[in-house]
């Protein structure tokens, strides 16, 4: 298993600078996935028909907020990417890779 805590540090209001951690499904073309979930904001910038390349997710935090998720690692080997679903932040760099070995 693996555990993700996402805590929001920032003072910005949600609806301004929410974060969360979305970690996609392997070969997920994150840039089409975003794009699809970007007019969305009741959904966390995240399209309702997009949803099955979420592997795991936490909620869209704001200010003083925090969320932890537990998901069991895939079980390809591979590289997942996780990113922030909020508008620009996949940009701006709040993305990542985890990689996964057996």
């Amino acid at each position: 298993p693996v555990s993700v805590t996402l805590k929001n540090i920032g003072t910005q209001p949600k609806a301004a600078m929410g974060h969360n951690f979305v970690l996609l499904d392997k070969n997920t073309d994150a840039t089409k996935f975003l794009d699809a979930g970007r007019d969305n904001p009741s959904g966390e910038y995240m399209a309702a028909a997009q949803s099955f390349h979420v592997l795991a997710k936490t909620k869209l935090t704001g200010p003083g907020e925090s969320d932890t998720v537990t998901f069991k690692a895939p079980n390809v080997p591979g590289d997942y990417v996780y990113l922030c679903t909020f508008p620009g932040h996949y940009v701006s760099g709040m993305k990542g890779i985890m990689t996964v070995t057996r």
